[in-house]
């Protein structure tokens, strides 16, 4: 069965579940836990003959077992006690809850759906994609809100192809795209790996921080079916939570200590956090919750700023990052100022791919990829050029009806020549001012107002006469990605006066 067909079969189902309230994330989150049940029993039969970590009196034959109530109440107590064991099982059963009103539509789920595929033989691209394919439609519904942790996943394609990723680190992995398309990336440029070297590749070469239980849950998920990590019992035992590619926690919390040669995240939309960080020179502000960081070069409670700061952070010595930061991080003052002086001198910021809207299930949002690379104490500043890449002016995408394509970005990753990228040639000159691809020297940035790294040359079509303006249903998206855009920003001016009794 190819994934497009296993995801409309279960997708179709989710419909009939609406019906009883169930929420689209609601329904992934329950198929999570009884795919990972049926994945740990298949692996105790031949040719696996593994030991399954979970329990006998919760594993899936118990379930199958079971009918009308006696298999909700089973179902409940199974998520329970997986919920407290530790390791995998705690980080995919953690604060579960049975969603089901109906034990008949839970008894169809568990087994007409799911015990009918033999889930562990399928291929991880086959039974992996199929569950990106679930995410992706979960990731479609915004009155669920699950949009903020999903990234499009060509733009996720084009990343990974010009960083040549190899152990790698995600701060904010969401559903885990970043790093399944690194494994990806590095099988298929690998294919010659020794059984050790895969080993390492599944177990110990990517790493995530995810803040939200729900979507670790389904990142762990995500990464299991792609064949990253493990299910063996082992996990189960083992409590140490370095043992597991995902992270529970507030990345933006403490220094992890580890350090990578790639970092690759988009950290989540929203100008501000509830955590305000203390930074080198000592300034604190008023907010309640501080957290010291004397790795950062400034305090400000602006969440991308901080993650900008903390990417720099988890980079080895020449390490490289690609981070995806909306506009008000190459342009804001006071803290985004210094950041991005500091970030000038102390690292190598040589490319920005600027963004066009509509990528985006966060509506309105304008985004950027900034790519650096940490470097050595030295006096003289790192950054010589940066190369911009404007796939923003006159560039126009939807989610659904003309969505972001990987081919989109080829010539963007072309112009990045990842094998030598000291010898980039602009496309932008006199003679070609349709251009999207040029450099500003580093003196041309910090002569800048703020240092501001918001930089377009492009003639924007809309802003021209009349007859060249762009066609109405485009002007009432943007009119709608705008209105979107600033109500979310009064959501959180709201949510900010509750939050401190006003």
């Amino acid at each position: 069965m190819t994934p497009a067909n296993i995801v409309q079969k279960l997708w179709n189902y989710c419909n009939v579940l609406r019906d009883d309230g169930m929420s689209y994330g609601d329904y992934v989150e329950q198929l999570t836990y009884l795919l990972f049940l049926k994945m740990a029993d298949e692996r105790t039969k031949a040719p696996y003959k593994q030991k399954s970590p979970v329990p006998d009196e919760y594993s899936w034959p118990s379930l199958i077992k079971k009918d009308g109530d006696d298999l909700f109440d089973h179902y409940r107590h199974t998520l329970e006690k997986l919920g407290n064991e530790k390791g995998l099982l705690g980080l995919i059963f953690n604060k579960s809850q049975n969603k089901f009103q109906d034990p008949a539509k839970l008894r169809r789920l568990v087994v007409d759906l799911i015990d009918k595929e033999q889930w562990v033989s399928m291929s991880a691209d086959v039974k992996g994609d199929a569950y990106e394919g679930l995410l992706e439609k979960n990731a479609q519904d915004t009155k669920s809100g699950a949009g903020q942790y999903f990234t499009p996943r060509p733009l996720i394609q084009a990343i990974v192809d010009v960083m040549a990723p190899k152990p790698l680190s995600d701060p904010a992995c969401g559903t885990g795209g970043f790093l399944l398309a690194a494994h990806d990336y590095v099988v298929r440029n690998n294919p010659n790996m020794t059984k050790a070297e895969k080993t390492k590749l599944k177990e110990e070469t990517f790493k995530g921080w995810e803040l939200v239980q729900a979507t670790a849950r389904l990142c762990a998920m995500n990464m299991l079916l792609h064949g990253i990590g493990s299910l063996s019992a082992s996990d189960a035992k083992n409590d140490s939570s370095r043992s597991l590619p995902i992270i529970v926690s507030d990345s933006l919390g403490a220094d992890p200590g580890d350090r990578f040669d790639i970092v690759l995240t988009n950290p989540p939309f929203g100008k501000k956090s509830s955590t305000t960080i203390v930074g080198e020179e000592g300034k604190v502000s008023k907010e309640r919750d501080t957290v010291e960081r004397g790795d950062f070069w400034t305090t400000t409670s602006n969440k991308q700023l901080n993650f900008v700061q903390h990417v720099k952070t988890l980079l080895k010595q020449n390490g490289r990052a690609a981070v995806v930061v909306p506009d008000n991080v190459l342009f804001e003052g006071g803290a985004g100022e210094t950041i991005r002086r500091k970030l000038l001198q102390e690292c190598d910021v040589h490319t920005l791919l600027r963004l066009p809207t509509g990528l985006f299930y966060a509506q309105g949002v304008k985004a950027n990829v900034l790519f650096f690379d940490k470097k050595p104490a030295s006096e003289t500043p790192w950054t010589k050029k940066l190369w911009i890449y404007d796939l923003r002016t006159n560039m126009h995408f939807t989610l659904k009806t003309d969505p972001l394509k990987r081919e989109d970005l080829d010539e963007f990753v072309k112009c990045y020549n990842a094998a030598n990228r000291h010898s980039r040639k602009a496309t932008f000159s006199e003679k070609n001012p349709d251009g999207r691809w040029r450099a500003y020297a580093y003196d041309e940035l910090v002569a800048r107002d703020k240092a501001s790294l918001d930089i377009f040359w492009l003639k924007d079509e809309s802003l021209s006469e009349s007859d060249n303006l762009p066609s109405p249903d485009i002007i009432a998206l943007e009119i709608v990605e705008d209105l979107e855009a600033a109500l979310a920003q009064f959501r959180e001016i709201a949510g900010d006066l509750n939050g401190n009794g006003g």
